[in-house]
């Protein structure tokens, strides 16, 4: 009898294709929006990242809720979970950042590279990151109290 991978590891992998997809869709949105916004003042460009996150925040909530974790009802409960998540690990990766460019500057032969490259590397960081957070809190299974 084969033995099936564990449901954590399906999930991840499901997760890990939702964000790669994601990661595409919200930067075409974001380009989009930037260049139907050009005209609307010096600062249109926010207002294309902020409408670009919020669509794109909730195309990846839908896909980690019907495709990921697959949890039913809850949708506002669950979307405002999903956003506090994502917030978090922006967060984490605007930390992460500084700390790790400086090192790698330091470590590197092409110091040039620091940057993209600790940003790679808090990318990976941040996904697994929100994959547990999005596993407990956004789409963490009902208790029965």
């Amino acid at each position: 009898m084969k033995q099936q991978p564990p449901k954590t590891f399906l999930e991840f992998i499901r997760y890990a294709l939702v964000g790669g997809f994601n990661t595409v869709f919200g930067y075409s949105i974001f380009v989009l929006l930037n260049w139907s916004f050009t005209g609307l003042g010096s600062y249109s460009y926010m207002y294309a990242a902020v409408l670009a996150n919020l669509i794109a925040v909730t195309v990846a909530f839908l896909a980690y809720k019907w495709f990921v974790f697959r949890t039913p009802g809850n949708y506002l409960a669950e979307w405002v979970r999903c956003v506090g998540v994502y917030g978090s690990s922006i967060v984490i990766g605007l930390v992460g950042l500084p700390i790790l460019v400086p090192i790698l500057r330091r470590n590197l032969q092409k110091p040039e590279l620091a940057s993209y490259i600790a940003a790679a590397l808090m990318t990976v960081v941040t996904m697994v990151f929100s994959f547990v957070g999005h596993k407990n809190i956004s789409f963490r299974p009902k208790t029965s109290d």
